[in-house]
């Protein structure tokens, strides 16, 4: 149990101080989406060496669903993490729907800032639904990747992995930010779109279902990384 309340805390963190530096820094100015983009790093940075040793600090169902494939959690332990995650990130977007009500127009004064939008997804920018949905599966693959490898018992990079995580993620959002807002989480997309509502509740699925595709793909692709696929990496045909 204590895993699943870490992954619902972590989730919660990354939700809450990531969309809440979008909403009230606003992405619409260069500065905007660089300092969203490290605060969406750093929150996983700092959750990775908080509770990386409690629940390996996925706080994100497509992480979970990529770790699960590869058979390092199993599906039972998937569903509690899916459930904690989606949990923590409905409570962040609940306290954010708070403060963009309650304390605007005193906060969100920068240019760009969109409290009410509360950090949401969105597909225009991307040409369309389509093109969110390869925007969000390419970056959610190589973010996978990324935490598939750094983590792997064999060949990762232990403590270190959650710098490399956290560095990852913000270059993803810095070159996605403007196409979608950048999900790669789809628990960090559901909870901001519930109680924002509108174009971010309708198109949600997207922020669902192609994060969740990326991170599926990733898995495969470091088991042919890793080791020959054939055998599980346990033959002498490494090179």
């Amino acid at each position: 149990m204590k895993k699943y309340i870490a992954e619902c805390v972590g989730t919660f963190f990354l939700t809450f101080l990531g969309c809440g530096t979008a909403m009230f820094l606003g992405c619409g100015t260069p500065a905007g989406v660089v300092g969203t983009a490290i605060a969406f790093g750093l929150a996983v940075v700092a959750m990775a060496y908080t509770i990386g040793e409690i629940s390996g600090c996925h706080i994100n169902p497509a992480i979970t669903l990529g770790v699960a494939i590869k058979g390092g959690i199993s599906w039972k332990e998937a569903c509690g993490y899916w459930i904690g995650q989606i949990i923590g990130g409905i409570l962040a977007g609940a306290l954010l729907f708070a403060f963009a009500n309650v304390m605007t127009p005193e906060l969100g004064a920068f240019e760009g800032a969109n409290p009410a939008a509360l950090g949401t997804n969105g597909v225009a920018h991307a040409g369309g639904v389509w093109g969110a949905c390869l925007v969000e599966v390419v970056a959610t693959f190589l973010f996978v990747l990324v935490v598939l490898g750094t983590t792997d018992a064999k060949y990762g990079a232990g403590k270190p992995a959650g710098l490399a995580i956290g560095l990852s993620l913000i270059l993803i959002h810095l070159v996605c930010i403007n196409l979608t807002g950048t999900s790669v989480n789809p628990a960090r997309s559901i909870g901001p779109a519930i109680f924002a509502g509108g174009d971010a509740l309708k198109d949600v699925w997207v922020f669902i279902v192609a994060p969740l595709v990326g991170g599926a793909l990733a898995a495969p692709v470091w088991k042919c990384i890793a080791g020959c696929c054939c055998c599980k990496g346990e033959c002498s045909c490494k090179e």
